[in-house]
């Protein structure tokens, strides 16, 4: 798609960029401070300065709209509705019970109240107004919890395989979500200074040897996958590392950059990406190399247009074989071949489970991961009321579900009763497979960039399909589907067996023909579906997956053998 270039050249490419304004705010900011300080004290509007927009992003917060009622408010000539998300910063995934507890009081009292589980195992929450924020991060602060790097052009929140019955080694490969997430978290106090009021002790700017004044060229994300489970999709990432154990020790990891799923319609420079596994390093040098992965893509990234400025787009740019040239250069040694690896499936493990340690663990299904009271399903409650009592941790997945974890033997009877008492068990069991492998982002209404619906949607959606997979006899099937409001792809639609991606108010793309393991983009299939349009299609091809797949074939492979062979 690009023309190889040398090293040389693409430093010269990059001197002739202009660079974008956010390159200049982020210069010009002081150590990311800028004037969040001024812009928070301005009673006269829930929004903050413009410039301090893109600053407010690298400390864990996006400033948002609700978009449902942005006619009636301007019929009425009033400001937007204006709030924060903000996103924690949980390496791994792991909270502790009394983190939870505050979780969910903050949600309470600051948040419209629903608790959500992104699709990189950490939390966000909507409807933070302007001055709630303070208080809602100094209350997070009174647990060890905080949203530093949860967004902006730095490393954000690292995921790892969230289950412990994954393998004996996962406390250890889990531990590396902990020590990449300290290591590559910026260096200035401003979070501090600003939202927890400690007090500037120096004038001059904090030095960053990693970010330096001008951090990343754009987000850059980390993730680890333990085989044969590959439940964080870890070529989605800016960074796969891939476990490697050998007669029952982790030994290494093999290295797969260049991940990603952003795309822009009507763009064709932009595209969603998998990783390429470029060889296996040692666990003794994983992090010196990881942090030198990194001063590539910020020396070589695109700061002139943001939208091709990712790592998959540096390296297609240099040519995988300079950027690994590159990479090797800095670390001072050759990478050795990859290891071989194997991913059997994406899904959790749903249920009760027990790891070797003899603890306990219980995956719910959390649909499109919207932990709220509703429906006689009391999610928020029973977790409360488990973690209240401390009888056990929290770990969110990928897939946006939560793992009751830690629990001993002796307090088994009592979760697995709450669970019980508030339907999470009956939820999670009557779930159809394919239902509980869907997910979706948050689109409207309060995402800025989505042009559809999602998560609202999706359950309805799922009705529908669920209706055709029966008709059809395959409703057993656990066929990979998302969707997403628009393209940049947070729900990794383009790796699901069936993706849904929005491209207008009601309608989407379909994109067809992801694999069951993860290591596959699917296709696009059909452009800009209403639902009829949408069901209509998946009823004609379920009728012929039901008749013409092999034994044990996955949908997606089904299509691949038998549409895209032949439609190219």
């Amino acid at each position: 798609m690009y023309q190889k270039l040398t090293v040389y050249s693409w430093k010269q490419t990059l001197k002739n960029m202009n660079e974008s304004s956010t390159e200049r705010i982020k210069k010009g900011s002081l150590g990311l401070r800028g004037t969040l300080k001024e812009s928070m004290l301005d009673e006269h509007t829930g929004a903050i300065r413009e410039d301090d927009q893109a600053l407010v992003k690298f400390h864990g917060m996006y400033l948002q709209d609700d978009r449902d009622r942005r006619e009636e408010r301007a019929a009425k000539k009033l400001d937007r509705l204006y709030s924060f998300m903000i996103r924690l910063r949980l390496p791994g995934g792991f909270m502790t019970a009394e983190q939870w507890e505050m979780l969910h009081h903050i949600a309470g009292e600051h948040t419209t109240g629903t608790i959500k589980i992104t699709t990189r195992q950490t939390i966000q929450l909507h409807g933070v107004l302007k001055n709630h924020v303070k208080p809602t991060l100094k209350a997070f602060n009174s647990v060890h919890l905080d949203s530093i790097a949860a967004c902006g052009d730095v490393n954000r929140n690292v995921i790892a395989t969230a289950h412990p019955n994954a393998s004996p080694v996962h406390e250890e490969v889990f531990g590396y979500a902990t020590k990449f997430s300290l290591l590559f978290k910026p260096k200035t106090r401003a979070f501090y200074e600003i939202w927890l009021d400690e007090e500037k002790l120096v004038e001059t700017t904090e030095e960053d040897p990693l970010y330096q004044d001008r951090y990343l060229p754009r987000k850059f994300k980390i993730g680890i996958a333990i085989p044969p489970y590959n439940d964080i999709d870890v070529f989605a990432n800016d960074l796969g590392l891939i476990a490697i154990i050998e007669n029952g020790e982790l030994v290494g990891f093999n290295l797969a950059p260049g991940g990603g799923m952003g795309a822009t319609h009507g763009n064709p420079d932009t595209y969603p990406r998998l990783g390429t596994v470029l060889g296996y390093v040692d666990k003794a040098d994983i992090e010196d190399v990881v942090y030198k992965i990194i001063t590539v893509q910020r020396d070589f990234g695109n700061r002139s247009d943001r939208k091709l400025a990712r790592l998959k787009y540096t390296m297609d740019r240099m040519g995988v074989d300079v950027f690994k040239e590159e990479v090797e250069k800095r670390i001072g040694f050759s990478l050795q071949p990859a290891r071989p690896f194997h991913f059997k499936d994406r899904s959790d493990d749903y249920g009760w489970k027990q790891n070797h340690k003899g603890n306990w663990y219980y995956t719910a299904f959390i649909e499109n991961g919207r932990v709220l009271d509703e429906n006689n399903l009391f999610l928020k409650t029973a977790f409360l009321e488990i973690t209240k009592a401390r009888k056990a941790n929290i770990r969110f997945t990928c897939n946006q579900n939560l793992i009751v974890s830690d629990v001993t033997e002796e307090d088994k009877p009592f979760v697995h009763q709450i669970l019980d008492k508030y339907g999470v068990i009956a939820h999670t069991a009557n779930a159809s497979n394919a239902r509980k492998q869907s997910v979706a982002c948050v689109a409207l209404n309060t995402c800025p960039l989505a042009l559809a619906e999602s998560q609202r949607y999706m359950p309805h959606l799922m009705t529908r399909i669920e209706s055709l997979m029966d008709k059809h006899g395959i409703g057993e099937e656990s066929i990979v589907i998302r969707m997403t409001g628009c393209p940049n792809g947070c729900a990794r639609p383009y790796m699901a067996e069936i993706g849904f991606i929005g491209i207008s108010y009601g309608h989407y793309n379909l994109m067809l023909g992801g694999d069951v393991e993860g290591m596959r983009l699917n296709k696009l299939y059909k452009e800009n579906l209403d639902e009829e349009a949408i069901v209509s299609e998946l009823d004609d091809l379920f009728g012929k997956y039901a008749t013409g797949r092999m034994a044990g074939e996955p949908f997606g492979d089904f299509i691949v053998r038998t549409i895209f062979s032949v439609t190219g």
